[in-house]
């Protein structure tokens, strides 16, 4: 869904591009903010000023620079280019690409949003049934001046008030990104801001997405990218399976397309997946043999993994120790052209916390990657198909959705073992609820003995660096 967040953001990103390829980003930085908010234009927020602020914030985040490191206020984004710039050309490459964390807050934008409650709106009626009073378990209602008054000291946001009116007048309020979380790592610090706790953060997102003000914000590395490129390094472009419903044209044409804006080579990372499958399924009928009782989940997921390790560590002995496609891809891109950087792109957040882990140099958002090719006047459409080897199997490819990985292990598992059948099960969407589950399979409470989770609903394509 686009939104004024998505727009902006992506605006920024192809200004960055443009000014990037025409050598200006020293001088052209700091007028960004100034040229897409002028003068006695309408603001978005109190004032202009206040405006320019978010988009200098906005833009540090893009360089890689959290808000939260800023300590001189009047060090300008220039500066920071200048710093980033001389860094790039006196350290190796991985060091100066890789962020601390993948996600910040920009204090500037967040809003500062009031706690959750549930409250009564000018829509009440003072209905003589009173069906919000009679059914609120804790007596927290009243009717004061014939209006519903919601005790906050006793309501328990049951929701139950909510269900029972018939004029829609009591709504329950909400934090959009704490509500989002699906382990509680975000919540607001002692000044009113969203702050994220980095110990239970899983980087799936999801407050990323739902934050109406876009004050949280991912730190990039698509210009630690671009000066790899310019310093001639050689860099893998490695396309993830969800591409295919995110590009127009072909993934062969997609592939043309990231050579042309400057990657020395190109692969699907579907071929990756390809392993995930041959190995993961191999891990499997061995564990069913040992234990034909026992419970196995993939491993492809990092927001899922790290929620598992950080919230639910008992459980880790069920996950999959399968590396992830993107790691298999990395692999193959290496032994193909041993010494050359890899670039993961696709639509994850928690996929550059993973990358730090596991030696990827770079990673690149489709959305980034779309600022790529609009900023560079690419058009995927025009270009010729890319002459690959052999492209990637129809059930690797179709890791991106929802069920995938299961399709790909059922009909991998179902070669080996004629008639063999999976009793499968699957977690479609990482929220408060489905992590509560993951202890319930924990304890053999649920059925099945395959396990796919998947921390975005809809799979991969539906991430929260997705462009649809």
């Amino acid at each position: 869904m686009l939104t004024a967040t998505t727009a902006i953001r992506r605006e920024l990103l192809i200004r960055l591009v443009r000014a990037f390829d025409a050598d200006s980003l020293n001088t052209e930085l700091d007028r960004i903010p100034v040229k897409l908010r002028p003068k006695n234009d309408p603001s978005s927020r109190c004032c202009i000023y206040h405006d320019r602020a978010v988009l200098k914030y906005r833009l540090m985040s893009l360089l890689g620079v959290s808000p939260r490191e800023e300590t001189d206020e009047a060090k300008t984004l220039g500066q920071y280019w200048q710093e980033k710039a001389a860094a790039a050309e006196t350290s190796t490459p991985a060091a100066s690409a890789q962020p601390l964390s993948p996600l910040c807050v920009c204090e500037a934008a967040c809003s500062g949003c009031p706690d959750s409650r549930v409250v009564s709106t000018e829509n009440c009626r003072g209905c003589f049934a009173r069906p919000c009073m009679y059914n609120c378990p804790k007596k927290a209602i009243s009717i004061v001046d014939g209006h519903s008054v919601v005790d906050q000291s006793l309501c328990i946001k049951c929701g139950k008030c909510i269900q029972a009116c018939p004029y829609h007048a009591i709504v329950k309020t909400s934090v959009p990104c704490e509500e989002a979380c699906p382990v509680g790592a975000i919540k607001k610090n002692e000044h009113g801001f969203a702050e994220i706790d980095f110990t239970r953060c899983v980087y799936c997102g999801k407050c990323l997405v739902h934050c109406p003000f876009g004050a949280v914000v991912e730190r990039s590395q698509l210009l630690d990218l671009l000066l790899a490129m310019r310093r001639g390094e050689k860099i893998v472009a490695m396309v993830a399976p969800a591409c295919g419903s995110q590009f127009p044209g072909t993934v062969e044409q997609l592939l043309s397309a990231c050579a042309k804006a400057g990657f020395a080579d190109v692969m699907e990372v579907a071929l990756g997946a390809e392993l995930t499958t041959k190995h993961e399924t191999a891990e499997f009928l061995e564990r069913l043999e040992k234990d034909p009782k026992m419970l196995m989940t993939t491993s492809c997921c990092p927001a899922y993994v790290n929620l598992v390790t950080k919230h639910v560590p008992t459980f880790l002995p069920h996950v999959s120790t399968t590396p992830s496609p993107m790691v298999y891809a990395k692999q193959l891109a290496q032994e193909k052209t041993p010494g050359i950087k890899t670039a993961f792109i696709g639509p994850c957040v928690a996929k550059r916390d993973e990358a730090q882990r596991t030696g990827v140099d770079f990673v690149l958002s489709f959305e980034e990657l779309g600022a790529l090719f609009a900023g560079r006047g690419i058009d995927v459409m025009a270009c010729e198909p890319w002459p690959v080897a052999r492209p990637a199997c129809a059930t690797a490819r179709g890791y991106a959705h929802s069920c995938g990985v299961t399709e790909a292990v059922l009909a991998e598992a179902t070669e080996r073992v004629p008639g063999f059948k999976l009793d499968a099960k699957q977690i479609n969407g990482l929220d408060k609820k489905t992590a509560m589950q993951l202890k319930l399979y924990g304890m053999g409470k649920l059925p099945g003995n395959f396990l796919e989770v998947m921390a975005c609903s809809g799979g991969c394509e539906k991430g929260p660096c997705a462009l649809k």
